[in-house]
């Protein structure tokens, strides 16, 4: 990890460069990088090698962060795709975007020793469609889950229940077109990592489309998911340029970088890591933005700024919007 230069909102601290290349401003977004969810996964997988000996599988990538898939496939994580690929009697663990009910049954059934790492949160979504349902009785909703096809967390939530009990809703437009059986027997449920413009909107035409729908007791978009997108508004419009740090297929990650766009920055850019970073894109850059999404490392933010302080005198600015405090217990047996 890079040193504590960029860290102190205080000083905004003047980082000298021997490269005579001008200044720079760097504005860093906060709260940005790991939420609890990831944290407490990526402990899952520690805990589970350090509790039963490499290897230990997990069941697709933890986290959508190539470099944190990386770095547990070197202390003795396994990634596959399918339970299959898991050799008898072994240890699996399922990632934080949850899985459909079909996994662990499966994972019982062959005698593999299973941790779940689905994030609480998500969990909460799967319990909330689980309510709904009511397990076909007179109180039973048809849900239209709000979501991206094919992500694995819209996979997980949807496999709870039974084919056909829920229907997704990818935007607008499809928010508009959707004709229920009952428009009377409706709820609603989103995936935690979309965005919250985005939503709001598709959520407020299901309520003028469908009155009497029933929404969650509490907002399925994740704190973190939530509190992030803020920090990118704080920025984006003194931003020439803002860089979100996350992997292509992290949805939270994609929405930041829209969210800037949309909130004044005049580009922004989602880089996995520094070596994927083309340097030319900073030519007339006198603002740069930089936030990570919630399941890229806050090493990859300080590797960054460390490599643009070799280029630039740096003024630092961190723009903290909310602070975090929230923790998730590991699962038994990992935990207390």
């Amino acid at each position: 990890m890079a040193d504590t230069l960029t860290l102190d909102p205080a000083r905004q601290n003047e980082v000298p460069s021997g490269s005579g290349k001008g200044t720079l401003r760097v504005l860093l977004a906060g709260p940005r990088g790991f939420c609890a969810g990831v944290d407490r996964a990526i402990r899952v997988v520690e805990e589970a090698i350090k509790r039963f000996g490499a290897p230990v599988y997990v069941r697709h990538e933890i986290v959508h962060n190539r470099t944190v898939v990386e770095d547990l496939e070197r202390k003795g994580a396994i990634f596959v795709e399918e339970l299959d690929e898991v050799p008898p009697d072994g240890h699996v663990v399922f990632s934080a975007h949850g899985v459909p009910k079909s996994v662990p049954v499966e994972a019982q059934r062959r005698n593999l020793l299973y941790l779940d790492a689905t994030c609480p949160l998500v969990s909460k979504v799967h319990r909330e469609a689980e309510r709904h349902f009511a397990e076909g009785g007179p109180d039973s909703r048809h849900i239209l889950m709000i979501g991206h096809a094919g992500h694995p967390e819209v996979v997980g939530t949807m496999g709870q229940l039974p084919a056909g009990a829920m229907t997704l809703i990818q935007d607008a437009d499809e928010a508009r077109r959707v004709q229920p059986d009952d428009p009377h027997r409706l709820a609603f449920i989103t995936q935690t990592t979309l965005s919250v413009d985005d939503t709001a909107e598709i959520v407020a035409i299901l309520r003028e489309r469908f009155p009497d729908i029933e929404g969650p007791k509490r907002e399925d978009i994740c704190y973190a998911t939530t509190n992030r997108q803020e920090a990118v508004k704080a920025i984006a419009p003194e931003s020439d340029l803002v860089i979100v740090i996350g992997s292509p297929n992290s949805s939270n990650s994609q929405r930041l970088r829209e969210v800037a766009e949309r909130s004044g920055a005049k580009r922004a850019l989602l880089v996995p890591k520094l070596a994927d970073l083309d340097w030319n894109v900073l030519d007339g850059v006198e603002t740069i933005g930089i936030t990570a999404g919630a399941s890229a490392p806050e090493a990859l933010v300080q590797e960054m700024v460390k490599a643009l302080s070799e280029r630039y005198t740096l003024r630092i600015e961190e723009r903290i919007v909310k602070e975090e405090s929230v923790t998730f217990r590991l699962p038994s047996p990992l935990g207390p």
